[in-house]
């Protein structure tokens, strides 16, 4: 009888290590997530090469004051890759292997990635090729994804797009953006109460229309898949492309041609610009010219 007890003991006690040593990492097991924040946290300052990693980690987590002259609206990166790019929904971690590679129809590395998000989801401008700046973005990014040898160990990667997306209602979502208690973080005008907090979904201190974010399959997507925090992947699909409309319905930045192209403005792709947003208030927008919005009444 003894034997049996402690045996069934020893089994319990294996169990217990064994489930708390898997949450120690992201959510999936696939990158341990605690490990590359100690990581982080214990860079030393005064050592060259980890202080040009901890400028990347400020000018990521807090890009609009970080770098003001480069940045035209009030979001950071961690706006939407939170928690030092770790956060799970949508982690940076492993990014640097998944670059180079074909991006907007061109061949894009990785400092020229970033350097795209700047021109559009900062509405700024661009780094400087040789500038320290953008070298301590990639550097920082190379750091949290350091153990990461090829793009098969990348596993976590989420897809933001929702490549079936349910014709939306702005009515519905303007209704459920009041329900879901979107308001806390974004407040009731989409201005936001933070860049981290709850970054401006809207107006002149928001993405401009050539970002990821304006384009309809991809914000469906990445409120399904992040939204609203703490309940994450609770919305329907036809909720979240609700909210998704009617947040990208309202005025944003134009984005400068001179410096994003016209890859935007392609009537085939689906980002909302400047004469959709008109269409969609006056209620006159054809949401089945957008192929994801076809597919999905296939």
């Amino acid at each position: 009888m003894l034997k049996k007890e402690s045996l069934i003991w020893t089994l319990f006690i294996i169990l217990t290590i064994t489930v708390a040593a898997c949450g120690n990492g992201n959510d999936n097991g696939s990158y341990e997530r605690s490990s590359i924040q100690d990581s982080l946290d214990n860079l030393n300052p005064n050592k060259k090469e980890d202080a040009k990693i901890l400028y990347g980690r400020e000018i990521f987590n807090h890009t609009d004051t970080a770098v003001p002259e480069n940045v035209g609206n009030k979001l950071s990166c961690i706006s939407c890759h939170g928690d030092d790019g770790l956060d799970a929904n949508s982690p940076m971690v492993g990014v640097n292997v998944t670059y180079p590679k074909m991006h907007h129809g061109k061949y894009t590395t990785l400092a020229e990635r970033v350097n795209g998000c700047m021109v559009r989801s900062m509405n700024g401008q661009k780094f400087k090729e040789d500038s320290k700046e953008l070298d301590a973005v990639v550097s920082f990014l190379d750091f949290i994804s350091k153990d990461v040898n090829s793009k098969k160990d990348v596993t976590w990667r989420m897809d933001n797009n929702m490549e079936k997306t349910p014709e939306p209602d702005i009515t519905r979502g303007a209704e459920l953006f009041d329900r879901k208690n979107c308001i806390s973080c974004h407040a009731t005008d989409g201005s936001g109460t933070g860049n981290e907090t709850g970054p401006a979904l809207w107006g002149e201190n928001s993405f401009n229309d050539a970002a990821g974010m304006a384009r309809f399959s991809k914000a469906a997507g990445y409120i399904q898949n992040n939204m609203p925090r703490g309940l994450e992947n609770t919305l329907t699909d036809q909720e979240a492309a609700d909210l998704a409309a009617f947040m990208l319905s309202h005025e944003r930045p134009v984005a400068d041609k001179s410096e994003v192209g016209t890859y935007h403005l392609n009537p085939g792709r689906d980002y909302i610009t400047k004469e959709r947003r008109k269409k969609i208030r006056d209620k006159t927008f054809d949401w089945e010219s957008l192929d994801s919005v076809k597919k999905a009444k296939q």
